[in-house]
């Protein structure tokens, strides 16, 4: 049979068998509505609040700061959209990055054609914001900053404290997405000085589904939906109870296996990385060499097209990605890419490869088995590339 190898985990992640078990029970004999006031829906209640107090320690908040969504992209409308709404006549500038995540990219835009002013802060080479441009650009209108703490597609962290510092000194709300950071590295929203927070059960071995937005008590926010007293009338509706119980076990579990799980995450990523340099020519590490998520990478294969690198691995078992699943199939070359300025040719053969906690060296050893032959293959089908170029 053939061996089969995932390494697209920055898109999603298996659904671990303690995680299955727990969903399982809340969605059998624990099914009770948690708003109802009989045994059923106070056994319901319980495993609400149990999963909110996992979340949040998670991130050292208090658990009422915890407001379950339907995932990251729920998470970030309602930050973004929320504190909009509710800030409006005190100012309309918003400050975020030209690297985020459609979910916060795209709510921007939208509400520029409601009036408000958004600056799309530019980032480095790495991927990195400039602390001393965000400076430049604050101003009396300032109402959010919103900047990811780790990005989707290079990996890149970004300067969280230093940007909260700047947020807390002249008490603007600022929301960082944490979705591909969330159960992968320390966080202490207190020493980040985030108002709020968004984070999805699916990236940390999770159900798909459900997420969550910390909201620091005291930040303005209005709601995005209105019906109901559920997540304190600011995400009404029942609550999908069996994927919130999931998520607390998935964070419960990434907590305390961090470390562990980090370090030989990135043993993994090294011995890739350095090996592939090794064996292939014209390859290109894009983000941030060391200041990046556990586990990610990103890399430009010169003189050939990404997407057919990624068919080419498909059939041989090896799964990997060209960036955002989000934005899988669409036709405009990452803006992130371009956004750390990438050739129109290192744009179009960057691949991500991204690991979890079940991948091995073995797995590393099958794809170090194909790669080198299919990078050459099919760059022989463009004789402008250059095997010497300088990467």
């Amino acid at each position: 049979m053939r061996q089969r190898v995932y390494l697209d985990h920055s898109a999603t992640t298996p659904v671990r068998p303690e995680v299955r078990e727990i969903i399982d029970k809340f969605m059998g004999e624990r099914f009770g509505n948690a708003s109802s006031l009989h045994e059923f829906g106070r056994e319901a209640r319980q495993g609400l609040n149990w999963a909110r107090e996992q979340v949040a320690t998670a991130i050292g908040a208090n658990p009422s700061e915890i407001y379950f969504t339907s995932g990251g992209t729920e998470a970030d409308n309602l930050a973004v959209l929320g504190v909009a709404w509710a800030n409006q006549e005190r100012g309309r500038h918003i400050i975020t990055s030209s690297i985020e995540h459609h979910a916060v990219m795209d709510t921007c835009k939208f509400l520029e054609t409601k009036g408000f002013r958004v600056t799309y802060l530019p980032v480095d080479a790495e991927g990195v914001v400039s602390l001393e441009k965000l400076d430049q650009v604050l101003d009396e209108e300032t109402i959010l900053i919103s900047i990811m703490q780790a990005n989707n597609e290079i990996g890149s962290l970004q300067p969280i404290k230093e940007i909260g510092e700047r947020a807390w000194a002249r008490g603007i709300p600022f929301h960082t997405d944490a979705v591909q950071s969330f159960g992968k590295i320390p966080i202490d929203v207190n020493q980040l000085g985030v108002s709020l927070l968004s984070a999805s059960a699916h990236k940390i071995y999770g159900p798909k589904g459900t997420g969550m937005l910390y909201l620091r008590e005291g930040t303005p926010i209005h709601p995005l939906w209105y019906g109901g007293s559920q997540e304190r009338k600011l995400r009404p509706g029942t609550e999908n109870l069996p994927g919130i119980v999931g998520f607390g076990k998935a964070a419960e579990l990434a907590l305390a296996e961090m470390e562990e799980v980090a370090g030989r995450l990135n043993k993994l990523r090294d011995r890739l990385l350095n090996e592939i340099k090794t064996k292939i020519s014209g390859v290109k590490l894009n983000g941030h060499p060391t200041c990046r998520v556990p586990g990610h990478l990103n890399l430009s294969f010169m003189g050939l097209q990404g997407q057919e690198l990624l068919t080419l691995l498909s059939l041989k078992g090896i799964a990997a990605s060209s960036g955002s699943a989000c934005m899988a199939g669409a036709s405009e070359p990452s803006h992130v890419l371009l956004a750390i300025g990438l050739t129109p040719q290192e744009v179009q053969g960057s691949i991500r490869l991204s690991f979890g906690r079940d991948n091995t060296h073995e797995d590393l050893d099958c794809i170090l088995d194909v790669l080198p032959e299919l990078v050459e293959g099919l760059r022989v089908k463009d004789w402008s590339f250059e095997g010497n170029c300088s990467c």
